[in-house]
């Protein structure tokens, strides 16, 4: 990396944040790209190819638990189609990103967001409020589209020249590979959000581990994006079953393994493996009828026809469990997206609901306030005696 950057640029590995990067480096300025992950989007493995490729100084940096523990108080500013918080994520990077860029010495922020090309995020109002209250309106730059926007601090300061910023607006690329081809970026990024939160069959896992684990945590997410995942309810516990698909599913199950997990695999044959989250504290039975559907995936155990042994770990200690591999779909299942997003939509609702009482309620107090005040002004209200 480069010493003492003059501005970080908010690095997704998209082709607007590396055009941004690209502009202010054409300006003479020392440019650190600053590349956040989650088990939602973003990855630390990709950042030396990007090195590599684009020759950029590139930080990583993970903010899961901090998007957790946003998903767990619920977003602000609310979901968008499916379950991505886009205003809150782009004001919780902004607040990680401006903390990073003090803790190096840089002087200012800038991201590669184009006005109008995004429906929830980048419109003119939600980027107004997205600087607010990610508090850097003095710090931010947004190069691509600047020209549509008033004159930033950071551009009256002269870090940055306006003039060579750009004026892009819009959903159309023909401006960004015109720009691309200008800096000799041969290859360019594929398009797409690469957020998770936006795709239905994932967004149905997070809502899950969203609503069934008392206190979800980024690695609860980060499981619930590998292999297939099942449910089992019974009253008020939940019980949550992963199994592989394939064996980087089951080596990267395997990994995710904590202290009270089970890891559940054929004794006498191949098959998956499965976890089985919490599982060392499972009734009896709810563990014979998981160790039930992870037989059921595996094909050589499905065609013996008969009953197979699958052996339940917790590190040194094991079980062996004698089931059948017929599916049990009626205990083990994992609604679908329209289901889910009923729930979504219902506690979206209460949440609106919620906040209005509570707006209205603080409305009424200030007009009993003001009327209060209008009456003591006027000599009508008895100080001695307020109930009078």
């Amino acid at each position: 990396m480069s010493d003492s950057p003059q501005i970080i640029v908010l690095f997704s590995g998209g082709l607007d944040s590396l055009l941004t990067a690209k502009l202010l480096e054409s300006q003479g300025l020392r440019v650190r790209c600053l590349h956040f992950y989650s088990p939602f989007f973003g990855g630390e493995a990709v950042a030396a190819r990007w090195r590599k490729t684009y020759g950029l100084d590139i930080a990583c940096q993970n903010v899961g638990p901090q998007f957790a523990q946003m998903l767990r108080q619920r977003p602000e500013h609310g979901f968008g189609k499916v379950l991505n918080p886009c205003v809150d994520c782009k004001i919780l990077l902004l607040r990680e990103a401006r903390k990073y860029m003090e803790s190096v010495g840089a002087q200012a922020l800038a991201t590669g967001e184009v006005l109008g090309q995004r429906p929830m995020s980048q419109r003119r109002d939600t980027l107004n409020v997205i600087v607010r209250d990610a508090n850097v309106s003095d710090i931010l730059l947004r190069p691509l589209c600047a020209h549509h926007l008033p004159p930033t601090p950071v551009e009256e300061s002269g870090l940055v020249d306006r003039a060579q910023l750009l004026g892009i607006w819009g959903r159309g690329r023909n401006e960004q590979l015109a720009l691309a081809k200008k800096f000799g970026i041969t290859e360019i990024p594929t398009l797409g959000g690469g957020c998770r939160l936006t795709e239905r069959e994932n967004a149905r896992r997070y809502w899950l581990v969203l609503t069934r684990l008392p206190e979800p945590c980024a690695s609860d997410f980060t499981l619930a994006n590998l292999g297939c995942q099942f449910w089992h309810t019974e009253g008020d516990a939940h019980y949550w079953l992963c199994v592989g698909r394939n064996s980087a599913d089951n080596d990267l199950l395997a990994s995710a393994a904590g202290p009270d997990d089970l890891i559940l695999r054929m004794r006498d044959m191949p098959g998956p493996l499965a976890l089985a989250r919490n599982g060392a504290l499972w009734p009896e039975e709810v563990l014979r009828t998981a160790c039930q559907m992870t037989a059921s995936y595996a094909p050589k155990a499905v065609a013996t026809g008969g009953d197979v042994y699958v052996r339940a770990r917790r590190g040194e200690e094991f079980s062996d469990h004698c089931v059948p591999t017929r599916r049990c779909e009626e205990l083990w299942n994992e609604p679908a997206w329209d289901e889910i997003k009923g729930y979504v939509r219902a506690e979206a609702r209460e949440r609106q609901a919620a906040q209005d009482a509570a707006k209205e309620a603080a409305r009424a107090a200030a007009r009993e306030a003001r009327y209060e005040t209008e009456r003591l002004e006027a000599g009508q209200l008895d100080t001695a005696n307020p109930q009078a």
